[in-house]
């Protein structure tokens, strides 16, 4: 009696076994999340998706690009989003905790490119600044009679007599960011590296002249806004005094509101990103789990879209939401890559 009944509870052991496995991708919605630089896209890029095909609309979460990685990978399964979109490309360390959870095959698509914008209200004069400029505002520590210090200025006539004399009040991403990576990385890296005591310790110590270059002063100076972008732009219209920073794309759909500053004499044009005139710009990404593929339904469908020539190509509906298109022969590596689900390399 007792082997049959051990019998009957090992069945019924491996039974909800495979029921579970089976339920395990029983869900009939694409889970998306990520970069809100990327979100207004992917987002357009789900409603017209759920409206021209038999599959529901995916649903978009916006969490920052880091944030959205970390969710992406805590595992494979129903529980776990698809898709991560980035607007900076995923590290190695992200890639190492997929890797431990048991994410291990990444298709990585580039979707096209973004400037990062620097932008205040049209109720105040538009603003004018070098990268330089720039880093000399924003930086935690700058050089001062060759000596690093905390960041003494308080206003931008401090940093420049030809700047307004206004106190310093920058809006911007937090640093779960992918608008903030690329930001530091670029922009701020960029200033520093044209003041010659952190372009000289760049080449003796290049790890202390990163530290230096991303690090953003926390006086007050530079307030971090949270991953929603819109709440930057409804600050910036009720304060005329601040600046705010954000992707091109939400400069493009607010042009009513406000306006973007010139950076090393470029303004941050759809031209001007494209051809590279303008200096603050960065590509964006989209991560898929290639487990999740013919597992949860239209996934395959939803990343045939994202990079067709319709959405991502020149005369792309994206580009009138503000995206950067690829090149085209990019974009044609990207279209096969991602047909074929071939699995990330860094």
């Amino acid at each position: 009696m007792f082997c049959k009944r051990a019998s009957l509870v090992a069945l019924l052991g491996i039974t909800l076994s495979l029921i579970s496995s089976e339920i395990v991708f029983a869900r009939e919605q694409i889970h998306i999340v990520g970069s809100s630089t990327v979100f207004p896209f992917s987002t357009t890029v789900a409603e017209r998706f759920g409206r021209a095909t038999k599959f529901k609309t995916p649903v978009v979460e916006s969490t920052g690009s880091g944030g959205g990685l970390k969710l992406f990978c805590r595992g494979i399964g129903v529980q776990t989003p698809d898709i991560a979109n980035a607007s900076r490309r995923i590290k190695s360390s992200e890639v190492e905790l997929c890797a431990k959870n048991g994410v291990n095959e990444i298709v990585e698509v580039k979707i096209g490119f973004d400037g990062i914008v620097l932008a205040n209200s049209k109720q105040a004069e538009r603003v004018e600044l070098s990268l330089k400029q720039l880093f000399l505002a924003l930086a935690k520590e700058v050089p001062v009679d060759g000596e690093l210090v905390p960041n003494p200025y308080k206003k931008w006539s401090d940093v420049d007599a030809s700047l307004p004399n206004r106190r310093i009040e920058v809006l911007g991403p937090p640093p779960t960011s992918g608008t903030r990576d690329a930001f530091v990385e670029v922009a701020m890296e960029g200033g520093a590296k044209r003041i010659p005591t952190l372009k000289s310790l760049r080449k003796k110590n290049k790890k202390e002249f990163e530290r230096i270059a991303h690090s953003i002063r926390e006086d007050g100076a530079y307030v971090e806004a949270g991953e929603n972008d819109n709440l930057i732009i409804q600050k910036l219209v009720a304060n005329s005094s601040a600046l705010g920073i954000f992707g091109f794309s939400f400069l493009d759909q607010n042009e009513d509101k406000i306006q973007g500053a010139l950076v090393d004499g470029a303004e941050p044009t759809f031209e001007n990103i494209a051809d590279g005139e303008y200096a603050i710009s960065r590509s964006l990404y989209y991560y898929v789990k290639k487990a999740h593929v013919g597992k949860v339904p239209g996934l395959e469908e939803f990343l045939h879209e994202f990079t067709s020539d319709r959405a991502s190509g020149e005369e792309g509906y994206l580009a009138d939401r503000g995206l950067i298109p690829l090149p085209a022969d990019d974009r044609m590596t990207e279209q096969k890559n991602a047909k074929a689900l071939v699995p990330l390399e860094l």
